[in-house]
């Protein structure tokens, strides 16, 4: 339950960080801004907020499988690494495509 609560509140304030740029850009152009920029700042937010979610649960079931092992096989502590790695990449993959759709 606890962490249905957290991730709650975290796609909420994901969700609320474009609208608040969106009204700092419209403020500072005077007004003039358009409906697409509020879109690509919620996708933005959607990509970068997503990935970091899915590579932290990645992350924390890698990280316990390999405590797991290494509790069992000591030697086995640098095969797992690359696993966390790999999980990790997803944020920055996400962050890659936020960057991409603010930029085009």
């Amino acid at each position: 339950m606890k962490r249905k609560i957290v991730l709650f509140i975290l796609v909420l304030f994901a969700l609320s960080v474009p609208l608040f740029a969106q009204e700092a850009a419209e403020a500072a152009t005077g007004g003039a801004g358009s409906n697409t920029a509020m879109w690509r700042y919620i996708a933005a937010a959607l990509a970068v907020g997503i990935s970091c979610i899915a590579g932290g649960i990645a992350v924390g079931q890698i990280g316990a499988a390999a405590m797991g092992a290494m509790s069992e096989n000591p030697e086995l502590s640098g095969k797992a690494l690359p696993y966390a790695g790999l999980a990790e990449g997803i944020c920055l993959w996400g962050f890659l495509v936020a960057l991409l759709i603010m930029i085009l």
